[in-house]
């Protein structure tokens, strides 16, 4: 293939550009705040689903505590009840009144263990009530670290794709001035070669693999015209010679 030394020069800018880019797509990808992201956004979904839990515990709980205190007044207004017709005596036999008193005793009895029942719920209402207003102040921090790093992710990977959209134009304005069929090889040779498709030739040596080329190589490329694209053979990558390139 021939190019016009020009062109084969203005390779090496165009793999400038291509360097470039390839590291702005690295740093985007490798961005810590894509990490924290991650990992305030994982966290953030495991406390709202123990924060979730936790209020339902604490509904649970409140419902059980309005049931037991429930059970306690229906017990109270039974007792009551039975304690006003005991202080009446009337109409009462003395079966009824043992009866009656029997019952007093034991609605006595069963309003205490019933109490006892409100206060042990009562005190699981107040720890689920707690645990509440830890999780939800534990989301309202996760969320605004979030924010924060979402914000700040936002901003460095707003800078690095507006440099990248500027490459982008510098490159396309290059290329287009070129032959179409030495950018396709250096295109080919690029993917093939990790990103670099064309290398200075400096003083015998390949700026792309740092191989320094043989004497039969050197011979070659000093026997060639200026305007042959020329390549190194243990790379492939084209090797553009320039003024100073000392062949």
């Amino acid at each position: 293939m021939n190019a016009e030394p020009a062109d084969q020069i203005r390779l090496l800018d165009v793999q400038a550009l291509d360097v470039r880019l390839s590291q702005l797509a690295h740093k985007r990808k490798s961005l810590p705040e894509h990490a924290e992201v991650d990992s305030l956004t994982k966290d953030l979904t495991q406390t709202r689903d123990l924060l979730v839990a936790a209020q339902t515990q604490s509904s649970d709980a409140a419902r059980e505590q309005t049931k037991a205190e429930q059970d306690v007044e229906q017990v109270r207004q039974r007792a009551a009840r039975d304690q006003a017709r005991l202080d009446s005596g009337a109409g009462i036999s003395a079966r009824d009144l043992a009866n009656l008193q029997s019952e007093v005793v034991s609605l006595a009895k069963r309003q205490g263990d019933l109490e006892d029942v409100v206060l042990e719920v009562m005190e699981r209402v107040e720890g689920a009530q707690e645990r509440v207003t830890e999780l939800t102040d534990r989301v309202a921090s996760l969320e605004a670290k979030l924010t924060d790093a979402t914000a700040r992710r936002d901003a460095a990977t707003g800078e690095i794709d507006a440099e990248t959209t500027g490459i982008d134009k510098d490159r396309a304005v290059i290329v287009s001035t070129m032959p179409t069929a030495l950018i396709a090889l250096y295109e080919k040779i690029r993917v093939k070669q990790g990103g670099v498709g064309a290398a200075r030739l400096s003083q015998r040596r390949c700026e792309g693999c740092r191989l320094e080329l043989d004497l039969a190589e050197v011979n070659e490329i000093k026997a060639a015209a200026r305007d042959q694209v020329v390549r190194h053979e243990s790379c492939g990558r084209i090797l553009v010679r320039m003024a100073d390139s000392g062949i």
